[in-house]
């Protein structure tokens, strides 16, 4: 197998196969290592109702799947593995799926952020059929439904509880305190909300349905006393953790571990772009996390169309 590249692209969500289809397309020899589970977030997702170009919606697998073709239709290399290390100290640049090295001028980083979950038995189970971490996303799915339940009590999730009651009658927002860590203006909003109730000091110990939401199991943390509220989807909304594990000590992270990005998408490390969910705590969106992938390859192209790999290999 080939093992210098042009761009190399790590991560296969939106914006690893946007940009490793853009870098291929302007004739640049491409690499994606795409991982073992290639896809991202959306192939948890069933019914993606946001993402242009779908008249009727398309499901998570499925776009993913279009764009897995598409780069290949392009000649992007993909390799169905983890990088498990890089090495962006040196040039050219390295990373490595497990001993196996490849080098290349230019490394764009897509790694995404996978949402933090609650870890009960049933939640995985009933992902996609009731269970979310976006309500941005998964939300309108529910449109016109009795209840709903939010799990947390940060902004994401009184952005989501915000979101979520104009959708649905009833919006309970469990949280293990007694107060809100959201900031001072959105927590006023959710809390004059009338079709927003607050259960506190409470968390979720169980997802109840045989093949969809029925109902969660709450208990309080102070009485220990124990209610099942009825609902139709669980939004759980507790944060979400960078994949950035193999770029600690490579390039610069901010607190909670996204990779800081400057003047566009450039990171620390010249030649080293960041795209997608890794580094934009915001908004997590397929579509923009796309957008976010085409900003990276073009700015890795002209990187390259610029000489700057001959220079940093100047002694």
């Amino acid at each position: 197998m080939d093992t210098d590249y042009d761009i190399i692209v790590v991560g296969g969500g939106p914006a690893g196969y946007t940009a490793a289809i853009y870098a291929c397309r302007a004739n640049l020899r491409t690499l994606q290592v795409a991982g073992i589970e290639a896809g991202g977030q959306l192939m948890l997702t069933r019914e993606v109702e946001n993402y242009p170009g779908f008249s009727r919606g398309v499901l998570g697998p499925d776009l993913m799947e279009n764009m897995r073709q598409q780069a290949e239709n392009q000649g992007v290399k993909i390799i169905y593995d983890n990088a498990t290390s890089v090495n962006f100290r040196s040039y050219p640049l390295e990373v490595y799926v497990n001993e196996e090295r490849f080098r290349a001028k230019a490394v764009i980083v897509a790694t995404g952020a996978s949402p933090k979950w609650l870890g009960l038995p049933d939640e995985r189970r009933l992902l996609g059929r009731g269970v979310s971490s976006c309500a941005t996303c998964d939300g309108p799915l529910f449109r016109g439904t009795d209840s709903t339940v939010v799990v947390g009590g940060g902004d994401t999730a009184m952005e989501y509880t915000l979101f979520l009651s104009n959708l649905v009658s009833k919006v309970y927002v469990v949280h293990r305190r007694d107060s809100l860590r959201a900031s001072k203006v959105l927590a006023e909003r959710a809390m004059k909300n009338p079709k927003v109730e607050f259960v506190w000091n409470s968390v979720v110990e169980g997802i109840l349905g045989e093949r969809k939401v029925e109902a969660v199991k709450v208990r309080n943390v102070k009485t220990d006393e124990v209610r099942e509220i009825a609902c139709q989807s669980v939004f759980v909304a507790i944060g979400h953790k960078p994949n950035t594990e193999i770029f600690q000590g490579q390039l610069e992270l901010d607190e909670e571990g996204y990779v800081k990005v400057y003047d566009g998408m450039r990171t620390s490390v010249p030649g080293v772009f960041a795209a997608g969910d890794v580094h934009d705590r915001r908004y997590r969106q397929a579509v923009t996390a796309a957008g976010y992938g085409c900003m990276a390859a073009m700015e890795a192209i002209w990187f390259i169309e610029r000489g700057e790999p001959e220079k940093l290999l100047k002694p």
